[in-house]
């Protein structure tokens, strides 16, 4: 019998936090999609805890992968570009441990590429995503343990704990066309972008060796590449709560801004320095607005140098 081809291939890091995968994988066991039409790839950046063994407990509910990188430090990224390399699928959909999927979840990011005109990434909606102490304590208490699109129906109803952009896909009626900086809103907790356009951009830049900006150095080549971004509610989750440090973050990504901006060189991308470790994403392209920055493609249109023959 010829190997069904799965249609797309979920990615998801994970550094000792096997409890936390666990709640992933069982809301993607919990899919509105037949088993065969989609894989797992679970990274495993150098986990010292259950994790393998999680993951063997998974292998006969799953079409699972598993891959272990040693640690070596903080290397989300290169976690990321294992799975982009070994999916089989049209469309990578990237999952973070302890993202808890709708069971209709990957359809909604299928059906949103396969109704596309055009090459799209697919920005899933996380409820939760920066719960930190009380407020993650009260929503902890909120969830019950075992009923991904229960809780999300309680999370929708009660406009708690939304996405932390909410306000302004809110405010845009959920339409990204016209920023300059749609980039800035690409966030791999969910999200999605067809396989061969992530190879051909280069994947992740394993330079990111910290907390944060991977992704949306990413979004940054995408967005280059003509790449449309697009919210899609129904591509439902949510961040179980768990301890974080939000300050410690926000020291570390500091020097990744630096890098970003650095690396690209661009007017738009300068600014990034400028927001110190508090990357306020919602006025990002208001500012670049007000200041009558180009758009970076247009930028490197306009002003990158012709290359001599």
């Amino acid at each position: 019998m010829v190997p069904t081809v799965p249609a797309c291939s979920v990615v998801v890091p994970t550094y000792n936090r096997a409890d936390l995968l666990g709640r992933t994988l069982d809301s993607l066991v919990g899919q509105q999609l037949p088993r065969t039409s989609f894989e797992v790839l679970v990274v495993d950046d150098g986990s010292s805890d259950h994790t393998a063994d999680l993951v063997e407990a998974y292998q006969d509910r799953l079409q699972l992968g598993y891959f272990f990188q040693p640690d070596e430090g903080w290397r989300v990224a290169r976690a990321r570009n294992v799975g982009i390399s070994q999916a089989g699928a049209a469309v990578c959909v990237f999952v973070d441990s302890g993202v808890v999927l709708h069971s209709g979840c990957l359809r909604a990011h299928l059906h949103r590429h396969q109704q596309a005109d055009q090459p799209i990434a697919v920005l899933g909606y996380v409820h939760g995503n920066v719960c930190e102490g009380t407020d993650a304590e009260l929503m902890a208490r909120a969830l019950s343990a075992d009923d991904p699109d229960a809780n999300l129906e309680l999370l929708r109803a009660s406009g708690r704990w939304p996405d932390i952009r909410d306000s302004l896909y809110a405010r845009r009626g959920d339409q990204l066309d016209g920023l300059p900086a749609p980039w800035i809103l690409f966030w791999t907790g969910n999200a999605s972008v067809p396989t061969e356009l992530l190879r051909s951009v280069g994947g992740f830049d394993e330079q990111f060796r910290s907390w944060g900006d991977e992704d949306i150095d990413l979004g940054y080549r995408l967005h280059l590449a003509g790449v449309r971004f697009v919210v899609d509610r129904s591509a439902s989750s949510f961040h179980q709560p768990h301890g974080m440090d939000i300050d410690l973050n926000r020291s570390v990504v500091r020097d990744n801004h630096r890098y970003l901006a650095a690396k690209y060189g661009t007017p738009v991308a300068r600014l990034l320095p400028l927001l110190g470790g508090a990357l306020n994403f919602e006025n990002f392209n208001d500012l670049i607005t007000a200041r009558g920055l180009p758009d970076c493609r247009e930028y490197l249109r306009r002003f990158r140098p012709a290359v001599r023959p």
